[in-house]
């Protein structure tokens, strides 16, 4: 019987088995965490906003190697819709945090509430058992995570297969003196009996609901543990009649199953806070019989609809399914999404602040992307400022977990993150400004052929390159900037020159050149580059490329040859540098 085990669970299963530590420390004052014990353990080096008290408190788990976690699942009656989503995945974010920042080994417990009204009355609607019902949609809720990147909890319980153990808690709680049975076979949590320690987490307890004339209640406040069965429900045999739990005993007995008398962290909704959570306080507190059950409550602020004051909701039908989400965007714009606002906030959902997500997402993958290019050599540029990109680098570092450790503040740490980019991309742009004409000459070998060397300073125009783009575009170029050939590297706007439209040319540009934007269609030195289906980044040697200068109607690059050296190379050469027009080389 789990009422004659809930104290072993708690003293020798946990610590045996999970390595959870030491219990209760000293009380801590204050005005609305007055009662509430401050932990012994493991100081995480996290102050997190404690619901129980409505401030930061330290974070202080039982054991770094076994932190104990409940978090309350879902009610499997229909497909999760983007509203449930931002809550777990901001959980997600925070469990990752403490797991990879601050090294704890999280423990995570999730109930999954298979049986309950609105399981049975969808299952009659669609003419299907209500376990048949329950067991497509928490499949459907599995895949929903999946495809969102959430971690899985170290365990699913689901309420049906621990019926047993329900009663057993019930039946402790009956024996505490918190609970009462009726004639009709109901069995209600006696709220009277707990006194002023009811209101842990709402600070005073609402007035009670108006009820039925038949209602076998005691008080009006008083809560279900056991429901008598009804005319086609399931239900199962119990001491007090055939029936099934009620909501809040379910999260309860499947916490303590596993973690016992002591919780280092509970979360969920901001709208389980009352009356779920705050049952589930008293129902263990009663139980277990000790002074404070779960020593951390966080809780997620809702989605709401754009410029709506109510939350995504089924019963609002303003939701959008995570399965219609994803059909338009990623999991991670979604979760950057989410770490853009503080956890226990509200945030509006619309499609410009997704679309903004995205921005940030694209920018920070075309940052890392950059960086991994420089230092593997592929990345032709002059002196960056390392040193100066290390000190930022530190910074950052420092900076992001300062944030982290400040009650999960992700809106700091991506704000940080941004602005390393941001330096970043400045260091880049400034060894980049410069750009030469590529040098083009005939081979004699193959007719029709042009061999290009590899650009001296390639424009890093990362935000393009997804789209097989290397050069940047330029709104003042007439036409589209140059892009890789399949056998050859082709150069785009020059930055030596005037920038307008009248004379898009480098000042220096060969003589007898026309300044007009034409004269670069058909040049086999300057000309149109035909785009190719795929196109590998150059070889770093390549990369590393003289100055161009102009000579004749042709830019070359290496250094400007002397007027002997130049009569020598003109004449051995046996194909012309730039000679008459090019065939296409984009079939090459």
């Amino acid at each position: 019987m789990l009422r004659k085990l809930g104290t072993r669970f708690g003293a020798q299963l946990l610590p045996a088995t999970l390595g959870l530590g030491p219990g209760l420390g000293r009380k801590v004052s204050g005005a609305r965490g007055q009662g509430w014990l401050q932990p012994a353990g493991h100081d995480t080096g996290v102050k997190v906003y404690n619901s129980l008290t409505r401030r930061k408190d330290p974070l202080i788990v039982g054991s770094a190697d076994a932190t104990s976690w409940y978090s309350c699942g879902p009610t499997v009656y229909d497909h999760a819709h983007l509203g449930h989503a931002c809550s777990y995945v901001r959980f997600d974010i925070i469990r990752r945090i403490l797991t990879r920042v601050f090294g704890c080994n999280i423990i995570m417990v999730m109930g999954i509430t298979d049986v309950d009204d609105k399981i049975i009355k969808r299952a009659n609607e669609m003419n299907i058992s209500p376990a048949s019902l329950a067991s497509l949609y928490e499949e459907d809720f599995k895949q929903d995570m999946a495809a969102l990147k959430v971690l899985p909890p170290t365990v699913y319980l689901r309420v049906t297969e621990n019926i047993p153990q329900i009663i057993s808690f019930i039946e402790g709680i009956i024996a505490n003196g918190h609970a009462y049975s009726t004639e009709k076979g109901n069995v209600y949590f006696d709220l009277q009996s707990r006194g002023d320690k009811y209101g842990k987490l709402v600070g005073v307890a609402p007035g009670p609901v108006a009820e039925p004339g038949d209602s076998d209640k005691r008080h009006a406040s008083d809560f279900a543990l056991w429901k008598a069965a009804k005319p086609q429900e399931m239900f199962w045999a119990s001491p007090w009649g055939n029936g099934r739990p009620g909501w809040h005993i379910e999260c309860s007995t499947i916490s303590s199953l596993v973690f016992g008398s002591q919780l280092d962290i509970h979360s969920g909704g901001i709208d389980l806070a009352f009356p779920h959570h705050e049952n589930e306080i008293a129902q263990c507190e009663v139980f277990h019989q000790c002074e404070q059950w779960g020593n951390y409550f966080l809780h997620s602020g809702h989605l709401h609809v754009k410029g709506k004051e109510e939350k995504m909701s089924k019963s609002l039908k303003n939701y959008i399914t995570i399965k219609d989400f994803l059909k338009t965007f990623s999991p991670d714009v979604f979760r950057l999404f989410c770490m853009r606002s503080s956890y226990r906030s509200a945030i509006d959902y619309s499609s410009s602040s997704m679309l903004e997500a995205k921005r940030l997402l694209l920018a920070t993958a075309t940052f890392v992307q950059d960086a991994r290019a420089y230092m593997k050599g592929q990345l032709a540029c002059g002196p960056i400022r390392e040193d100066v990109l290390w000190e930022r680098l530190s910074h950052t570092k420092a900076a992001v977990k300062a944030a982290l450790a400040d009650d999960f503040d992700t809106p700091g740490a991506v704000d940080a993150i941004m602005d390393l980019i941001h330096h970043g991309n400045r260091q880049l742009q400034l060894v980049t400004k410069h750009l030469l004409w590529v040098t083009c000459h005939r081979d004699p070998a193959v007719l029709g052929v042009l061999l290009c060397s590899a650009p001296s300073s390639p424009t890093l125009s990362s935000f393009l390159r997804p789209l097989e783009f290397l050069w940047q575009t330029d709104s003042l170029f007439q036409g589209t900037a140059a892009r890789p050939l399949c056998t050859a590297w082709w150069r785009s706007w020059s930055d030596s020159g005037s920038r307008s439209g009248s004379l898009p040319w480098p000042q220096e540009r060969p003589a007898g050149r026309p300044g007009g934007s034409s004269c670069w269609r058909g040049s086999p030195c300057w000309r149109h580059a035909t785009p190719c289906a795929r196109t590998s980044l150059p070889m770093a040697s390549g990369l590393r490329t003289g100055a161009a200068h102009p000579h004749g109607n042709c830019w070359i690059r290496g250094r400007r040859p002397q007027t002997r050296e130049l009569r020598t190379r003109e004449a051995g050469t046996t194909g012309s540098q730039c000679g008459t027009k090019a065939t296409d080389t984009s079939a090459v």
